[in-house]
């Protein structure tokens, strides 16, 4: 089922022009300018790259204070199927699918096998306590897991050490920036859930151009800017059934997919898929689908230059 829906023919092949087909339609999409200057500036300021240590998490100019000082509150309970982070765990299956149909069938690997993803590189940029990362390795990728929380690396480290194959993932508190200048490269650079929690999105995106090689993949899942989103993410998931704890996102800082696409275009990714995530109450599960207007997920090429 995953499998086809990510290959429907409106999620697939999206054009690198800013109009996307026109499967997306957005105001400030199909005319940046009518952004507000302030919103502009947040997604393509050409700020210093500069990174630094302090208060047990890594400093960038793409990251922001107060995100990592709450992450770092809320670290021991990353393993908690039933606490804070329940929302990913249970998403984790679905975005795992589309990270498997995606990669096996850029890269021509098996998607029934085993382990579809040995011989890749992978980095889980903003990795937290490893959910993503464990299950990466288990399918035969060679994982680096970075985040810029001390206390997430180290939960990730001591979970890992409860499995044989996830032991071998190697764990980092650093930043994305700091690894392009250590001139780390990678066939697939994955970040989930992590650009709304930046301060400068284009270039966080830089610098996930700059970690993968040519003709590589890159993949971000993330939220939509939109009124659905305000009620269903933010109202619902954090005041009214209180899936995550109160304050987790700020709506401000969510993209729409026409905004993700050119900021990944100015960075020399083109998006090739996209994809919405759906959630059944009834069966408690989240599902592909063709709606982004809430949670959705890109998979993206860099260019050959």
């Amino acid at each position: 089922m995953a499998s086809k829906l990510v290959r429907h023919s409106h999620l697939r092949a999206l054009s690198s022009s800013i109009s996307i087909n026109n499967h997306i339609h957005s105001p400030h999409f199909s005319n940046p300018n009518r952004a507000p200057l302030s919103f502009s500036y947040r997604l393509f300021s050409n700020a210093s790259s500069s990174s630094s240590s302090t208060g047990g998490f890594q400093r960038s100019s793409s990251l922001k204070d107060l995100e990592l000082a709450k992450f770092a509150s809320i670290a021991e309970t990353w393993w908690d199927s039933e606490g804070p982070f329940k929302p990913l765990h249970v998403m984790n299956p679905t975005r795992l699918a589309f990270i498997r149909s995606t990669l096996c069938r850029h890269f021509r690997k098996d998607p029934n096998s085993a382990r579809p993803f040995e011989g890749l590189k992978i980095v889980d940029v903003g990795c937290g306590g490893g959910i993503l990362s464990e299950p990466l390795a288990r399918m035969g990728a060679t994982v680096t897991g970075v985040d810029a929380v001390e206390k997430n690396i180290k939960i990730a480290r001591i979970h890992a050490d409860l499995d044989p194959v996830a032991s071998t993932i190697e764990y980092c508190c650093t930043t994305a920036e700091k690894l392009v200048e250590e001139d780390r490269k990678f066939d697939a650079v994955i970040a989930l859930e992590v650009i709304e929690h930046v301060a400068n999105p284009a270039e966080f995106c830089k610098s996930l151009a700059a970690l993968t090689v040519p003709d590589g993949a890159t993949i971000i899942s993330t939220i939509n800017r939109s009124m659905r989103s305000y009620a269903t993410a933010i109202v619902a998931a954090e005041y009214l059934l209180h899936w995550l704890p109160k304050g987790t996102h700020e709506w401000s800082s969510f993209l729409t997919p026409e905004e993700l696409v050119l900021i990944l275009q100015r960075a020399n990714i083109t998006v090739r898929e996209m994809a919405g995530f759906v959630y059944n109450p009834l069966t408690g599960r989240w599902s592909l689908s063709d709606d982004i207007s809430v949670n959705f997920i890109a998979f993206g090429t860099k260019n050959c230059q």
